[in-house]
């Protein structure tokens, strides 16, 4: 046999092998192999190449908010992609200005201004540049936090584990501890002048679900606005609905400098937005940032169709789904507490099984998630009916008698 008929032999092979398999062989190891491989999908019911469902509790990690094959996303992307995909943004499309329109409509503020982007890490990482266009030099960012895999976005992450190999990182950042507003205070009168921000997230989503304490960040806005320092919340993981309010931040009846989102945003096509407002607003100047693909058209019709369905009554009914969640999952004896809000729950255990739980979820049907050894994270689709809300709670009771 030629190298040639070696070489077609092993290409048909490949073709035909389970795709978990041919992941390993062709991507690269940033996520090790898939347990499963999806292949369809409808409301919050995923298959997989072999038949099995599973109700998905984790969606895509907080991102199809709308779940699956959902006739809005499906009629909205066709016919923009019909008319057309991409422009740049050296030209204006209708579905980006109105995505913009209907963001700034929800933040309440007329004069605030929208950067889009790809991603969750890019709208930190355009956030990131907006602090340094103050003109001041810090950027105070909190232990445990997350906010993007790039460079500057990873500068304020606050994980070593996931910085270390990287370094150094663009300076000027410092971390403070998570909701001790004291400890944050004296960090910034340490040099105030040259504060030029505080990020945080009002749920720290990675590190395992961990809600900011009540009072944190009107207490932190209480201290930008002392010291003319930007408040930067990121909404990557908790806006559009998921914690029962359409900004988390709106829990606490503050108004951010700087807002990031992303995930649930494009209900699983790929879009981040930065909103400033305020003085904020004004400080990207023709030149300043960029991206060729942010605010791609698809993705805007995407989120306007996001935008038009997630509403006052479709996030009431996103709290009231998460309550009844975490109602349900406080009764096992294996559960210790279940933190977060709306559908963004840590179902914390009394043991270190948490990834044990996720294998055993699959057996199951139930695609769950671990951020920690002792935390279960959920956040399922915003659309999850009660009927799929009690098989998956049903499921799960099952699973934690079943690991202990």
């Amino acid at each position: 046999m030629s190298n040639e008929d070696v070489h077609t032999a092993h290409t048909c092979h490949t073709a035909h092998a389970p795709l978990n398999q041919r992941w390993s062989q062709v991507l690269s190891n940033t996520y090790g192999t898939p347990p499963v491989a999806i292949v369809s999908g409808s409301g919050s019911t995923v298959s997989d190449e072999e038949g099995n469902e599973y109700i998905d509790m984790l969606a895509g990690i907080a991102v199809n908010s709308l779940g699956y094959a959902h006739p809005a996303i499906v009629e909205a992307v066709s016919r923009q992609v019909a008319a057309v995909g991409h422009v740049s943004n050296l030209f204006a499309s209708q579905p980006v200005v109105e995505v913009a329109a209907k963001l700034i409509e929800k933040v309440g503020d007329g004069q605030a201004r929208v950067f889009f982007s790809n991603s969750g890490a890019e709208a930190n990482e355009a956030a990131f540049k907006l602090a340094r266009l103050t003109g001041r030099r810090r950027i105070l960012a909190a232990q445990h936090g997350f906010h993007g895999r790039t460079m500057g976005s990873l500068a304020m992450t606050g994980q070593p584990g996931k910085r270390k190999a990287f370094e150094p990182f663009p300076g000027g950042v410092e971390f403070y501890a998570y909701g001790d507003i004291d400890y944050l205070t004296t960090l910034v009168e340490q040099d105030p002048q040259d504060t030029a921000a505080i990020i945080l997230e009002p749920i720290q989503g990675e590190t395992g679900v961990i809600p900011a304490p009540d009072g944190f960040l009107k207490a932190v806005r209480a201290l930008c606005d002392k010291h003319g320092i930007l408040m930067i919340v990121d909404e990557v993981q908790t806006g559009v609905g998921r914690t029962g309010d359409f900004f988390a931040f709106q829990h606490e009846g503050v108004l951010p400098d700087v807002i990031t989102m992303a995930k649930g945003l494009g209900a699983g096509l790929p879009i981040g937005a930065t909103i400033s407002r305020g003085a904020a607003a004004d400080l990207f100047t023709p030149g300043t940032h960029g991206t060729t693909f942010g605010g791609n058209p698809v993705a805007c019709a995407a989120a306007a169709a996001v935008l038009e369905l997630v509403d006052d009554s479709f996030v009431a009914d996103v709290a009231r789904k998460g309550e009844k969640l975490r109602r349900e999952l406080s009764k096992s004896p294996y559960v210790a507490t279940v933190r977060g809000r709306g559908l963004m729950l840590g179902v914390v255990l009394n043991t270190s099984v948490a990834k044990d739980v996720v294998a055993a979820g699959f057996k199951h049907g139930l695609i769950l998630n671990a951020p920690s050894s002792e935390v279960v994270r959920l956040t399922p689709p915003l659309v999850i009916t009660d009927a799929e809300l009690d098989q998956a709670i049903e499921r799960l009771h099952k699973v934690l008698e079943e690991v202990g």
